[in-house]
């Protein structure tokens, strides 16, 4: 597989993050003025995360920081990692202006063992819009299992892969499949007409991207494989931003279809524990 994924992905990301630090969907400016405040990610998975106090916790794929920053308010000591130079630099003044302590640094995904070190984390933290950027789950495994200590954990919500095989242009109420459900050698190629997952009135120049799906039980095995136990694996029916075509608001940033939500899992849940 070409690295040239990694670029192209890269160049798009960092073509977004003013858009979205600037957004009201990730409330940058709440964080300063709001010291309890938490984003809506972390508050949908405080439940299920437990006790995160004194732990080292490192956020792969950390973007502009808001996730990483609210689980460093849970008393955690936390490490954000991305490759997008631009993302990382607002995180820090994300995580200056809250007045938390975080260390943020660039790495593209699988080279986050050479870049943060083996066996350093208690948690490793990852979430929704992650794992559809990366062409083989297997290896991202692996990654995660190499960072984490004997016994830490792995904490996981994410985009289901059968949501990722919808086309979500249609407006006829349908949801049909469009895209794979299993893992691909080849990318799935979006040349898309300049938006984003926020309101802006922006304008983006960069808007190639190479993605791929993860089928469920290519991920459970992987993580199984890399040396974890699953200890939680849940669907849920709401998804953090608008997905499809007529979801509607269910309250705390979380978003579901208008009727019959039992059609479709649009996210889960999963955890799992390095074996000792």
């Amino acid at each position: 597989m070409s690295d040239e994924y990694a670029g192209v992905n890269r160049a798009f990301w960092d073509d977004r993050v003013a858009a979205h630090a600037a957004s009201k969907d990730y409330a940058v400016a709440r964080f300063a003025s709001d010291p309890a405040y938490l984003s809506e990610v972390v508050r949908f998975d405080r439940p299920r995360l437990g006790d995160v106090a004194g732990l080292d916790v490192v956020h792969l794929q950390c973007h502009i920081g808001t996730d990483t920053v609210s689980l460093g308010r849970l008393g955690a000591r936390l490490t954000g990692l991305d490759q997008s130079a631009p993302a990382l630099e607002q995180a820090r003044r994300l995580a200056a202006s809250a007045g938390v302590e975080a260390t943020f640094v660039e790495s593209e995904l699988y080279g986050a063992v050479d870049a943060l070190g083996r066996e350093r984390f208690d948690l490793v933290y990852t979430g929704v819009g992650a794992l559809n950027w990366l062409p083989d789950v297997r290896r991202w495994a692996q990654v995660v299992a190499a960072l984490l200590r004997p016994g830490g954990r792995l904490h996981l919500r994410e985009g289901h892969p059968m949501m990722w095989a919808l086309d979500e242009a249609r407006q006829d109420g349908l949801l049909v499949v469009a895209y794979p459900y299993f893992e691909t050698a080849a990318p799935i190629v979006f040349e898309g007409e300049g938006g984003t997952y926020v309101d802006t009135d922006q304008v983006f120049t960069e808007n190639l991207t190479h993605e791929w799906n993860h089928g469920l039980g290519e991920i459970v095995t992987a993580v199984l494989d890399a040396g974890m136990e699953l200890t939680r694996l849940e669907e849920h029916t709401t998804v953090p931003w608008a997905a499809l075509p007529g979801m509607v608001d269910t309250g705390g940033g979380e978003m579901q279809l208008a009727e019959h939500v039992e059609r479709l899992p649009a996210t889960y849940t999963l955890q799992a524990r390095k074996r000792d």
